[in-house]
């Protein structure tokens, strides 16, 4: 659950974890408040917790990290729209685009049987003499099918059939038979993310929007923009597009399918990531000294923003006079347009 709590109305738990054997070598780097630094502090999340009961089934979200990225790094991102009643699938990408993930593989042990091994997938770093452009849309559309197969794997849980998950899990699938709404199907993604988002539009009839979080738009072909003819959100931060990607995304939708954008003034572009919660000497290098507005507020209006766009191309019902409220909240922080500033060098 992210900083302040999730805003929805999910379930959760106690769960205490030790931070006294990190904390003295991060201290310097990373400030922890006293009452973090306390040998068991308490988030109220539930780890491996069990699926909700019921028998509804839950609008899904598949969500896309950043180049160098991984899973887990938008958390509190997708936490918050679980937190609304969504089932949201963040896909680790194994293009050689995460900054490093992990599979596992069968391997003949010599006496007719096998055995499963791990295999790394390193960060896929651009060789001298090889155009950008080749390995990033080759990348792309990997990724792009990764997501469409998220879909289909997520689709044989559903029904019933047989998914085995060789990670050390105690969550049981089977609480997710018959509980996914694949009606009702969304797709989302941050930078790099944001592109694979869109091209996932154009591979699979099965999403039915996107949300894409300052979309870098350069992996994209020119031959492609006329096949994706789905509803989009385009949610920017201050500093990252350019002219020529704001030109880009305007060339989408060009049959008459909504697109919307937004500009988050005081937000650059990791702030979309977990990253920004932290503070400290580290996590100040590493982000842009124009971010200027709080993290939470951030991460408040890209949660707002895409539950409003959600409940309208999805048709679901979600507490309209919360988000009308919330809404007003961040008008002051908003700007309905793309931004002035694009100085991005991606």
């Amino acid at each position: 659950m992210p900083p302040g709590g999730a805003a929805g109305t999910g379930t959760a738990l106690l769960v205490t974890y030790n931070v006294w054997d990190i904390s003295l070598f991060l201290a310097p780097l990373i400030s922890i408040t006293a009452q973090e630094m306390q040998f068991n502090p308490q988030i109220p999340v539930i780890w491996n917790g069990d699926f909700i009961t019921g028998k509804d089934r839950k609008p899904l979200v598949i969500f896309s990290h950043g180049l160098g990225s991984f899973r887990s790094i938008y958390s509190s991102f997708c936490l918050e729209l679980a937190s609304y009643g969504f089932l949201v699938a963040a896909v680790e990408h194994r293009d050689g685009s995460a900054c490093a993930t992990f599979h596992f593989s069968e391997v003949s042990s010599g006496n007719a049987s096998s055995t499963l091994q791990e295999f790394w997938v390193p960060f896929k770093k651009l060789e001298p003499g090889i155009k950008e452009f080749y390995l990033r849309n080759y990348q792309v559309h990997q990724r792009a099918s990764e997501c469409v197969k998220a879909v289909s794997v997520l689709r044989d849980i559903d029904t019933g059939r047989a998914a085995t998950n060789i990670l050390d899990t105690n969550f049981n699938l089977d609480f997710l038979k018959g509980r996914i709404d694949f009606n009702r199907v969304a797709i989302m993604g941050h930078s790099f993310g944001g592109a694979t988002a869109l091209l996932s539009l154009m591979k699979d009839d099965i999403f039915r929007c996107a949300v894409v979080l300052d979309a870098w738009m350069f992996p994209l072909e020119d031959t492609c923009y006329q096949h994706i003819q789905k509803p989009i959100l385009s949610i920017n931060t201050e500093t990252f597009q350019t002219n020529q990607s704001i030109k880009k995304i305007m060339r989408l939708n060009s049959a008459g399918a909504e697109l919307k954008y937004l500009t988050v003034k005081g937000c650059v572009h990791i702030s979309q990531t977990d990253i920004a919660f932290l503070s400290g000497y580290l996590a100040n290098g590493i982000m842009d000294p124009q971010r200027t507005m709080d993290p939470k507020t951030c991460l408040k209006i890209s949660v707002i923003s895409s539950l409003h766009f959600l409940s309208k191309h999805l048709d679901l019902t979600i507490n309209g006079s919360k988000l009308e409220n919330l809404s007003e909240e961040i008008q002051a922080d908003v700007i309905f347009d793309f931004p002035v500033v694009n100085t991005s060098k991606l």
